[in-house]
């Protein structure tokens, strides 16, 4: 007898009765996927057998204390996930092969080896390879044990032989499901495995983290739902060339989404970057045109960034425009608000435009710092190499005021910069911190006049 098959999405997880090219619910094209539909008891789901006989609790009785959060080692990953980790929680770490995920995971297990009993279960290499990887980093945790696994239900006949505080999986892409005929990393897989792990990590309190591969588009591998699935989303960015990772949460239950966290990596693993500031201003050209330094928040952080413009003749009909590190949408409103607000013509210029270190901007408080990186690069005179600028470019060339300004000087103040342009319009009176001087400018062509035209 021929089994059954179900149609869902995998971007929204409707299911159809056929499959379509188009989701009729979300829209998405391409999402629809066929998997084989079985009549499953519950009970005897991967990673619910130790959940039976659960009963309703009314609202008043639930616990409401703090969750308890322990330390991972790392401070820098502390603050992406709002203190440290989260016990019972699922924790999906994602980013371009090799550029630190496993490492990252590795090294933490040094630490919270001390007080905790760890299983790391790796799917992509044996316990030699590991071994040899974990004498590189310095890690010989007697609580560290090790499983070359990839059978979903041995590994959770592990956990229950073990009874393990931390369970690492890597990576999700390589687990599979003897219950599921799909093959090993396709989306039922990765979605059924995915489910497990969050019924082991809710069920028995088990802190799980999660490796997760990503696809061309940078996103992670898998179906939609497996970050609506997780606790946590985190994102490990960076230039494979360069030695500096930046970590980011696109997804964080118990905590903000706007913390990073900075690394470098070492000969010996992964080194903690405290002051990213410094880090994303080595190496700054002194005294050349187009360039401009700002201060962004990344969460209750500030950061010091460095933007560069390069504007030059084009030699095609229609100008090239490249952004790399902000908006490209946003760069093109600036350039356009300095065609005709800023008296800056630069229809046959080619632009392009750079933030140094791989950080990516997504706050308009770096408006201005564009602007007058572009003018400074279409004029050829240099920005002063003390100075910050800090502002929102508005559609009729004014100013606006950003948030968190008093920070955002002390942090500008700290690192030995004498002058700093602001805008004009403020809701409360400001006091510079000492040895910082203020301009303030209410166009963009205030602010080009006072940097460029002293």
């Amino acid at each position: 007898m021929k089994s059954k098959t179900v149609f869902y999405c995998t971007e929204c997880g409707n299911e159809f009765p056929k499959w379509s090219g188009q989701c009729a619910a979300c829209g998405a094209w391409n999402t629809i996927v066929e998997e084989p539909s079985k009549a499953e008891d519950k009970r005897s789901a991967p990673g619910s057998r130790n959940a039976r006989g659960k009963k309703p609790v009314t609202l008043r009785e639930v616990d409401i204390t703090e969750e308890l959060r322990f330390d991972t080692g790392l401070g820098e990953l502390d603050r992406v996930l709002g203190g440290g980790a989260v016990e019972g929680s699922l924790v999906l770490v994602g980013g371009a092969p090799g550029i630190g995920k496993s490492t990252l995971l590795l090294q933490i297990c040094q630490h919270m080896g001390e007080h905790q009993k760890i299983l790391y279960v790796t799917g992509e290499e044996s316990e030699r390879q590991l071994k040899l990887r974990a004498q590189r980093l310095g890690v010989d945790s007697p609580n560290l044990l090790i499983l070359s696994e990839t059978n979903l239900s041995d590994i959770l006949d592990a956990v229950e032989d073990v009874s393990p505080d931390i369970l690492i999986a890597d990576s999700i892409q390589t687990l599979y499901s003897p219950e599921s005929q799909s093959a090993p990393g396709s989306v039922t897989q990765v979605k059924e495995c995915t489910m497990a792990l969050m019924r082991l990590a809710k069920g028995e309190h088990v802190t799980v983290f999660v490796i997760g591969h990503v696809n061309k588009e940078g996103a992670i591998a898998g179906p939609k739902v497996l970050e609506h699935m997780v606790d946590c989303v985190l994102y490990f960015e960076g230039d494979e060339a360069a030695s500096y990772r930046i970590l980011r949460a696109a997804k964080n239950r118990f905590g903000s989404t706007n913390e990073i966290g900075v690394f470098e990596m070492a000969e010996r693993g992964l080194r903690e970057v405290p002051n990213p500031s410094e880090m994303l201003l080595s190496g700054r050209p002194v005294n050349t045109p187009g360039t401009c330094v700002t201060c962004v928040m990344e969460g209750s952080r500030p950061v010091l960034a460095e933007l560069q413009a390069l504007l030059a003749v084009t030699n095609y009909n229609v100008p090239r425009r490249t952004s790399n590190g902000l908006d490209y949408n946003r760069a093109m409103l600036l350039l356009a608000v300095l065609d005709k607000r800023g008296g800056l013509r630069t229809n046959g210029l080619d632009a392009y435009l750079n933030v140094i270190g791989g950080l990516y901007i997504n706050e308009p408080a770096a408006d201005l710092a564009a602007v007058l990186a572009i003018a400074s690069s279409a004029r050829d005179i240099p920005i002063p190499d003390d100075l910050v600028a800090l502002g929102e470019v508005g559609l009729t060339g004014e100013l606006r005021a950003v948030a968190q300004l008093e920070q955002r000087l002390s942090e500008i103040a700290r690192h030995g910069f004498k002058k700093a342009i602001i805008p004009r319009q403020r809701r409360f009176k400001l006091t510079p911190p000492a040895g910082l001087r203020l301009f303030e400018a209410a166009t963009v062509r205030e602010a080009m006049a006072l940097v460029l035209d002293a």
